[in-house]
Formats: structure tokens, sequence, C-alpha cells
């Protein structure tokens, strides 16, 4: 091992239960199993009194010091830290330049996870027609870069609406169709989105909100924003497919999956969202596959591959083309 290990933020402190309790030993086992720094944004004078104390009473032998900072400083060496401290700021004009975003938009292509395509296993549902007449577009993950980009971007837990340059699935699909067709889009349809139009077909785009760590926490993992209510109402009406945009697997119902005609996994795709029209409309192939178990219930959880009682509604591995 050439590089240095680094602890996650408080991340020692979880070492004890309750939450550093004996936060002497906290710092005493982590240092001697092996972390050559710690992640302490907070209380590191407590930390470094702590430190210097185990030290000095041999707890923590002055071996184990010099043995991390030395991995510490040949890493920074190695890295020219010290030649040159800070970025090259000559750089920065090529930060989201067009190629890093063509990268992005192919990384959205490969993915994608086709889980569903037609109710009918000899009538595939994608790719769809880009000529179709009038396609409605619906749900407020189809027009919201924070939301397809979740936390982690700009802020830590990022957020909704245009928070960086990027092109938002809406506007992927309305570049994609063709001339003579009608997107129509809403937010949050009412009966009235229907009354006196046809429609070719329906995308749904629902998910999660921005969320990181902490502000993730959820025990039912139901799509938010009513997101079952929404597709239900769609799909009653309008041959359908869902785009779920999510961190995570999410509970779908087996009424919910049985409507919808077509189920796409985004996961976060980031400021690309045109990645997402390149391939339901059929310009690239779906080679996505499930990274992990989708599973039926929550009560299932934990779920691993190769447990004695696995029966998942979607297993590692999973995911379909359209030809």
């Amino acid at each position: 091992w050439q590089g240095f290990l680094l602890s996650d933020w408080e991340g020692i402190d979880t070492i004890c239960e309750p939450y550093r309790a004996d936060y002497r030993h906290c710092v005493l086992t982590s240092i001697n199993a092996g972390l050559d720094m710690n992640m302490e944004p907070l209380r590191y004078e407590e930390y470094f009194e702590t430190l210097i104390s185990l030290i000095e009473s041999g707890e923590i032998p002055m071996s184990r010091i010099d043995d991390a900072v030395k991995r510490i400083l040949k890493v920074k060496f190695i890295a020219g830290l010290f030649e040159h401290p800070f970025a090259d700021r000559s750089l920065l004009d090529m930060v989201g330049c067009k190629v890093h975003r063509e990268l992005a938009r192919e990384a959205v292509r490969k993915s994608l996870i086709l889980l569903k395509n037609g109710k009918d296993p000899e009538k595939p549902f994608l790719p769809l027609d880009k000529n179709a007449r009038r396609i409605l577009v619906i749900g407020r993950h189809a027009d919201d870069l924070g939301y397809q980009c979740g936390g982690w971007t700009i802020t830590k837990y990022g957020t909704s609406g245009r928070i960086t340059i990027g092109t938002t699935i809406l506007e992927g699909i309305k570049e994609a169709v063709g001339e003579h067709s009608e997107v129509i889009y809403e937010q949050n349809p009412s009966s009235a989105t229907f009354e006196g139009l046809e429609f070719s077909y329906a995308i749904v785009v629902v998910g999660e909100p921005a969320y990181a760590e902490g502000r993730g926490y959820n025990v039912e993992l139901k799509i938010p924003f009513d997101g079952a209510d929404v597709i239900n109402m769609v799909a009653e009406r309008v041959p359908t497919l869902v785009v779920l945009i999510s961190g995570r697997p999410l509970v779908l119902e087996p009424e919910l999956l049985e409507k919808m005609d077509a189920l796409v996994a985004a996961w976060l795709p980031g400021s690309q969202g045109e990645g997402v029209a390149d391939v339901v409309f059929g310009d690239y192939e779906f080679q996505g596959k499930l990274p992990v178990t989708w599973f039926k219930r929550v009560d299932q959880l934990p779920m691993n591959y190769g447990d004695e009682n696995y029966d998942p509604l979607f297993p590692l591995g999973f995911g379909l083309k359209t030809k």
C-alpha cells in the first residue's frame, strides 16, 4: 500500500457505543489500527490533546506516528504539493467543456437500467417514436436539474432547481423529438390535463429529492412527492414510460408496476439529461445492469444475492435490452 489511510468526517467517533462515549479509546484504537489521518473537523483541539497524551503515555508508539507521517508526506511529495500547493487555475475554463459534457452524457446512457419494456413480452414499448404527434411529459423531476444531480452537488445536501449548468430530461426530450412532434409538460397532472387531447404516449419522471447522509434516512422507501399517485393517474389514461430518479431502489407495488408500460431506473444521472433521451428514443441501446438487488418490500431488507430466501422484485445483475 503506497498511499495513506484517512477516516471519514468524525468517523472515529463512532467506534464507541454510544457515540463518542470513550473518546480516548476512539483515538487510540484508530491510530494503532493503522489510520494515518483522522478527519476531526470540529473538536480538533481535543483530538490533538488526546493524541499527544496517548503518545506521551506510550499507548501509541512513536514508530506508529513516524509511519503515518511518512505515508502522508510521501503522497504529498509525489503529488508535487510542496512545489505547487494550489490548483492550476489556468485550467479552470476547461471544467465543464464540451468534451467533459459529452463524457457525462455517455455515462448517463450507460448507467440507465431498463427494468420493464411492455406489458406483453412480444410487444416491446421502447424505443419510443420520436415523431409521435403529441407527447406528454409529467413530473417535477422531468425539468429539475438539481434533483437529477442529487446530493453532494454544489452544496453538501444538494437542492432542487437550476443549481448548475446542464440539461434537464425534459430539455433532452424536446431536443430529440421530430420537428412536428408536440411536447406538453406538466409538473403536477390533473384530470384537466387529458381533456380534449390525445397523447401518443407519456413519459413520467418521478423520484427522490436531493439528500446526503442522514437527510436521506427513510424506512419506507416509497416514491416521494406522491410519485405512485402521479404514475397511476397517467398510466390509467395513456401508455406510459416511467423514469425513476433515485439514489437507491424504491418500493414498486405490483399493481403500480403492472400499470406502467415501461420502467427505467435512471439513478441520479447528473447534469446531462439528454443522455436519457438518447436511450429511450433508441439512438443507443440500454447497457446497465442492477448493481444491487431490487427488493419487493422493505421488510425484506437487508437482502443479498445468495440469501436462502432470496425473492427479489429484480435480481442482482438484471437489466433488459430493447433488441
